[in-house]
């Protein structure tokens, strides 16, 4: 799940996003609410909320930082407006510390690498074209879920025939002050705690 709003770029209107989907879509509204939703299975895939600061003022500009009280806030709003449904959302953080535990050249593409990095609750396995990644490091991981400072959302994906769990990233991607320009991951000090949050 991810929230975004922009005052000055789309008026007072939270756009809540749940899951992608290239099927038809339709949409309900009901009050200040409106439910995207899948033609074909009626599955919610959003949800538009608009007049949002007359419920309670929206701090932030873009992706907005989920809390549960603000999830709490959300799912009341969807409540008053007549839709029965509840968000449940993953509150854990999605920039950690991993650690790349194996690195294996990919089979389709000569540049890609496939790693599995251990980010302390489960192992990932993440294509990355990085030229610096080694088994061994300290990495900074952005798990399904996060949204890179671009605007970026981290997806699933199948990279040349493999899947893809995550990134691995760039002080760049990160927009890290005095990050390097030459292409290459963020390789961390020892010291840092696999699975620990990093931003």
């Amino acid at each position: 799940m991810n929230v975004f709003y922009n005052e000055k770029g789309i008026g007072d209107t939270l756009i809540i996003t749940l899951a992608d989907s290239a099927k038809e879509i339709d949409f309900e509204r009901k009050g200040d609410v409106a439910r995207i939703f899948e033609k074909d299975s009626s599955k919610t895939i959003g949800f538009n909320i608009f007049g949002a600061s007359t419920y309670k003022k929206v701090e932030g500009n873009g992706p907005l930082d989920l809390t549960e009280s603000f999830v709490g806030l959300i799912n009341d709003i969807l409540h008053k407006n007549g839709f029965t449904d509840e968000i449940e959302v993953d509150l854990s953080p999605k920039f950690v510390v991993g650690y790349v535990s194996s690195k294996e050249k990919h089979p389709n593409a000569d540049k890609l690498s496939i790693c599995q990095v251990d980010v302390k609750t489960e192992t990932l396995q993440i294509v990355c074209g990085a030229p610096n990644v080694e088994a061994g490091q300290k990495v900074v991981v952005a798990k399904v879920g996060a949204v890179m400072p671009s605007g970026l959302v981290i997806k699933d994906a199948d990279l040349r025939g493999v899947a893809s769990s995550g990134m691995i990233c760039s002080a760049k991607e990160l927009n890290l002050p005095n990050a390097p320009k030459e292409k290459g991951i963020l390789v961390l000090e020892d010291d840092y705690q696999t699975g620990s949050s990093f931003m």
